[in-house]
């Protein structure tokens, strides 16, 4: 299970920290989504899930006015359920008595200008990408005419270089040696860089390039859906290369499936121009063009005129 620390949640959305002398530092978050304590407030409990970031709109915030005499006690049992924090949205004034039972309890109070419905819809998308499943993968990942094409082969075979003729040709790089994939959706994959490597690439003989820095900003992307995975492969006369694409190849990563191109490796082989090719065909499918359909189509349709013609002679 992933966390991420509160404090860069309060960074990210831009929440005022109404218990600045809490030390929040411990406090971390595991669940990818919010709570609106309603029926908390109300006093139910069951299976209450005090690891979410709890949420007070406009609503929960005129049930405890019109219940103002138990508004301390209600919080302060929500409370000692030690929630990770309480956000208070549309500005909410706040109370200094439950300011002072935030500090007795430890729990840090927020607040936030925006809409609870907006706000709430931010949160979710922001911690499901924070907290999604993720493993790191040898290869490069950069994005050609916007889809995120992620280059996988065997040490040496050409990955970078690859990379770097495409950068020069105006794409932009995501990551090169090592990428790191979320899962945050059923249908979505997320290719970052590592910290460390960030918009480095390591060319053998040369040695490390900063990107960035040679070709500038408009070369470099921090994340990317991963859409299309190119394979490079040493060059075998012996196996037999998919020569059509009537068929989509996949691969799998953390459940989701891609589609998977497996490229052979020659001496003179342009691969930028291969890649490139590869994600304008992958788009034009998208689409609901198939070239490969379409060939398929003409010479099944002239085969049957051929044979028409041929039952007209006899």
């Amino acid at each position: 299970m992933y966390t991420v620390q509160l404090s860069k949640l309060i960074e990210k959305m831009n929440l005022e920290n109404l218990t600045p002398e809490l030390d929040i530092r411990h406090i971390k978050l595991s669940q990818p989504d919010v709570n609106r304590p309603a029926l908390q407030l109300a006093g139910f409990f069951d299976y209450f899930d005090s690891e979410r970031v709890q949420v007070i709109g406009h609503v929960e915030n005129a049930y405890l006015q019109k219940i103002s005499e138990d508004e301390i006690g209600i919080l302060s049992k929500l409370m000692d359920y030690k929630v990770p924090c309480i956000v208070f949205c549309r500005n909410i004034e706040v109370k200094e008595e439950l300011i002072e039972l935030a500090y007795e309890k430890g729990i840090p109070i927020l607040r936030t200008a925006k809409t609870t419905s907006s706000f709430m819809a931010e949160v979710i998308r922001w911690l499901n990408v924070e907290l999604a499943p993720r493993i790191s993968i040898h290869g490069v990942l950069v994005d050609v005419y916007g889809e995120g094409i992620l280059i996988t082969g065997e040490s040496g075979i050409g990955k970078s270089e690859a990379a770097l003729e495409l950068i020069k040709r105006g794409h932009r790089l995501v990551t090169d040696d090592v990428v790191e994939i979320k899962k945050v959706s059923d249908d979505t994959l997320i290719g970052t860089a590592p910290d460390i490597t960030r918009h480095f690439i390591e060319l053998r003989g040369i040695g490390i390039i900063d990107v960035k820095t040679l070709f500038g900003v408009e070369s470099v992307k921090n994340t990317q859906s991963i859409d299309l995975v190119i394979k490079l492969e040493e060059w075998n006369k012996d196996q037999e290369y998919d020569r059509l694409g009537l068929e989509e190849q996949y691969t799998e990563f953390l459940g989701n499936k891609v589609v998977c191109h497996s490229i052979p490796i020659r001496p003179g082989r342009n691969l930028a121009i291969i890649v490139e090719s590869a994600a304008v065909n992958y788009r034009q499918k998208k689409m609901g063009y198939n070239a490969a359909q379409e060939l398929y189509n003409r010479v099944t349709n002239n085969l049957m005129k051929k044979s028409k013609q041929d039952e007209d002679e006899y």
